[in-house]
């Protein structure tokens, strides 16, 4: 990509479109295209033909999706399978359509086996049962790493995969019905912590593992992934580094100050046991992530204080 390059972000308004667009303005890049959902219904293909006609991007970051915790995904299943084909299947066609040269789309570490071997490797894909809760959303990823595939094998599109492990980082989503373990846990904490509550109370045994990375690491891997890759397969982006879920509870209790005590409700489920990422491709590339979790929660918390009437918590 050239300074130049004009660069279309989907997505650039959610936590990880937003850091990407960050990572390229640091870098230099300025002809960089966005829309909101307002002003482009990915969803539309209509409207997504008449934007590549218009505006014809060189390269394409695909991180529009439709997103959320395990309530959202096992509430609205339909909603989170048929979006986010729609959403894919119109930006991947239209940029062979109008000859992008790179296209990257971003996929989720739901799409492995319930029960893979850990870690999880990129060829564990289609090699066992989905996660039932999320297995919508799992599915319609799944489709966009085998549309990427299919225009390399039929048409020699430069499209590649990445999928992103557990994310967090600035602009996340505080809704506790919506959001993900680690946002809903700053906030729950956060708010003890104002209301001088004596216990909190998390889900499950807190023995599950879990893998995080902030989501400027993942610009960051993104834009280096951009410049240095071009393989078929997917890849993996993570720490390659998980702990429980009972540490990180017990990391954002300290990093909010939240002093009181933490009462678990082991009558709630919890979940897949272990969700690590194998690495090891990506490390092979030459990239690391830098932002270690303590500074990363750190940096997450600064955040939500600063903006918690943006995100209307």
């Amino acid at each position: 990509m050239q300074s130049s390059s004009k660069i279309y972000i989907a997505g650039h308004r959610g936590m990880v479109g937003s850091a990407i667009e960050r990572a390229l303005r640091a870098k230099g890049f300025d002809y960089i295209l966005t829309r909101t959902s307002s002003e482009l219904d990915l969803r539309n293909q209509q409207a997504v033909a008449d934007f590549f006609a218009t505006e014809k991007p060189e390269y394409v970051f695909l991180a529009a999706a439709k997103v959320g915790g395990i309530v959202a995904n096992n509430t609205y299943r339909a909603d989170f399978i048929y979006e986010n084909l729609m959403i894919e299947a119109n930006i991947i066609h239209q940029a062979h359509v109008y000859g992008v040269k790179k296209l990257m789309f971003l996929g989720s570490s739901c799409i492995y086996p319930k029960l893979a071997p850990q870690p999880l490797k990129e060829e564990y894909l289609l090699t066992g049962l989905l996660e039932e809760t999320n297995e919508p959303y799992a599915i319609a990823k799944i489709a966009g790493i085998k549309l990427c595939e299919a225009y390399h094998d039929q048409y020699g599109s430069n499209f590649i995969s990445v999928m992103p492990t557990n994310l967090y980082g600035y602009g996340d989503n505080y809704d506790l019905k919506n959001s993900h373990v680690l946002p809903a846990l700053i906030r729950k904490f956060h708010e003890a912590k104002e209301e001088n509550k004596p216990f909190v109370e998390a889900w499950g045994t807190g023995s599950p593992k879990r893998e995080f990375l902030f989501a400027d690491d993942l610009a960051a891997a993104c834009l280096y992934i951009m410049e240095t890759y071009s393989g078929r397969e997917l890849i993996n982006v993570g720490t390659g580094e998980d702990l429980s879920i009972k540490e990180l509870t017990e990391l954002v209790a300290k990093t909010t100050g939240y002093e009181g005590e933490i009462k678990w409700d082991t009558s709630k489920p919890d979940g897949t046991p272990r969700k690590l990422m194998d690495v090891s491709k990506l490390h092979n590339q030459g990239w690391k992530h830098t932002i270690e979790l303590p500074e990363g929660v750190a940096l997450a918390y600064q955040d939500f204080l600063k903006n918690r009437e943006v995100y209307q918590v």
